[in-house]
C-alpha cells in the first residue's frame, strides 16, 4: 500500500496516521500463536518505521514471547483491547501493524505468507504466493522476503 495509510480500533477511541515512508509489503502470518492471540486461522501484518506513526487515544500494553523467540510488546485500545501494532526487541525502531485496523483493509492484497507449516488445512493461498515454513530470521531476510513476487 502506497501513500498515508490510517486506521483504528474497534470501538474508535484510537486512531492513527502512519505516514508514507520505509514499510515492507503486507504479510499473513499462520502461526499457532496468532491464531491463538486473534481466534481466527491467521492474522495480517505490515512492518513499519516506528517514527512514522502518529497515533491518538489512550493504549493498553502487554507482552509476550514469540514462537521466534523474539519478545514483543504489543500495543492496543484501553477500551476495547483490539491491537494496533507490536514491537519486537529484535527490530530496532520497526514495529509491526495489525493490518485489519486500517480504513480500507479490504484494498490489501496479501502475497507473502509465514509459517506456513502451522496453516489450517482448510486456507488455500493466492496463486504465486511466496510462502515460509516459518519466517525470516534477519533484517535481510525479512526485506527480501516481503519483496513483491
Amino acid at each position: 500500500m502506497k501513500g498515508e495509510l490510517s486506521g483504528g480500533c474497534l470501538c474508535g477511541a484510537v486512531r492513527y496516521t502512519l505516514r508514507e515512508g520505509f514499510r515492507l509489503n503486507p504479510y499473513a502470518c499462520h502461526c499457532s500463536n496468532c491464531q491463538s492471540r486473534t481466534g481466527s486461522a491467521f492474522s495480517e501484518h505490515m512492518l513499519f518505521t516506528l517514527a512514522d506513526l502518529e497515533i491518538s487515544g489512550e493504549l493498553d500494553t502487554g507482552e509476550y514471547d514469540m514462537p521466534s523467540g523474539g519478545h514483543s510488546n504489543i500495543f492496543g485500545c484501553a477500551k476495547c483491547k483490539a491491537r494496533i501494532y507490536a514491537v519486537n526487541a529484535s527490530r530496532e525502531a520497526m514495529a509491526s501493524l495489525r493490518c485489519g485496523t486500517l480504513d480500507r483493509s479490504a484494498s490489501l492484497d496479501i502475497r507473502h505468507h509465514i509459517w506456513v507449516s502451522s496453516k489450517q488445512p482448510w486456507v488455500g493461498l493466492p496463486d504465486g504466493a511466496k510462502t515460509m515454513d516459518e519466517q525470516p530470521r534477519s533484517p535481510q531476510e525479512w526485506l527480501e522476503f516481503t519483496e513483491t513476487p
